[in-house]
């Protein structure tokens, strides 16, 4: 990423307009999605049921482009992008899994189908894409790995074991997630994470001003978050190598000290 792009304020009303100059065959969708998202937080003042009330719009369209895939070319290769780094960098097939923000599963069936039997957990805020999800278990055949797909109402993970997750993987949530929700999911990460285990999550970053775009992207600075991560007892660190692959946002591991 750019050193302007990651100071670029996109809530400011001087970038909408550059924007609208630069690319006007996006003004209408955007007037759409603002009058959608306006209908939406009045209905849903907590930003869990806005964010569900999100996910089911977006799902009934496309549920691909729900989790953020222009294509299905580029589903599969955002899928493939998350399953090799996680592989190359500490996932082996007999660690139990804890995805959150599944989704359908754009990584997910990667990982269903390398983990051992039963080693997955999804969980999604979303009845909708949960349903997406199964159909994309279905699609690759991978019932017999028997997965775990669970919806979820917060990231307190009040619902699962001590000590029994190896990996956690949250990509694509903490940038639409307020800080309050990040720091609940940081608060009680480090109770389920096994002797030796991570949590990967990813963010939108911003060296600037920290901002959202209505309450859909949240943009935080890197010192925050791992700031948030240490006052829970996490020892956090930036991933620099996942800044070389193509995608927009970043990368942070925590972990419980040794």
């Amino acid at each position: 990423m750019s050193r302007k792009s990651l100071l670029t304020n996109r809530a400011r009303l001087t970038h909408k307009v550059g924007y609208a100059l630069r690319h006007p065959a996006q003004i209408t969708p955007y007037v759409k999605r603002t009058a959608r998202d306006t209908w939406l937080r009045l209905k849903h003042p907590g930003h869990v049921a806005y964010y569900r009330a999100v996910m089911a719009s977006d799902t009934a369209r496309n549920p691909e482009a729900a989790v953020g895939s222009r294509s299905h070319e580029r589903w599969l290769a955002l899928g493939e992008m998350q399953f090799a780094y996680l592989t190359e960098h500490g996932l082996k097939p007999g660690h139990r899994m804890l995805d959150i923000g599944c989704g359908n599963l754009r990584a997910g069936w990667r990982f269903i189908a390398y983990l051992d039997t039963g080693n997955y957990y999804g969980i999604d805020i979303s009845p909708d894409i949960l349903i997406s999800a199964k159909r994309t278990l279905t699609t690759y055949e991978l019932q017999d790995k028997l997965p775990h797909l669970t919806i979820t109402q917060d990231l307190k993970l009040d619902f699962l074991p001590s000590a029994h997750f190896d990996v956690v993987h949250a990509h694509s949530v903490f940038s639409h997630s307020p800080l309050d929700v990040i720091d609940e999911c940081l608060a009680h990460v480090g109770r389920i994470l096994a002797p030796g285990g991570f949590f990967d999550f990813t963010f939108d970053r911003t060296e600037g001003a920290e901002h959202q775009v209505l309450r859909e992207d949240f943009y935080y600075r890197t010192e925050t978050l791992l700031g948030l991560a240490r006052k829970h007892g996490l020892e956090a660190r930036f991933m620099d190598d996942w800044e070389k692959l193509p995608h927009g946002q970043s990368k942070i591991r925590v972990s419980n000290p040794a």
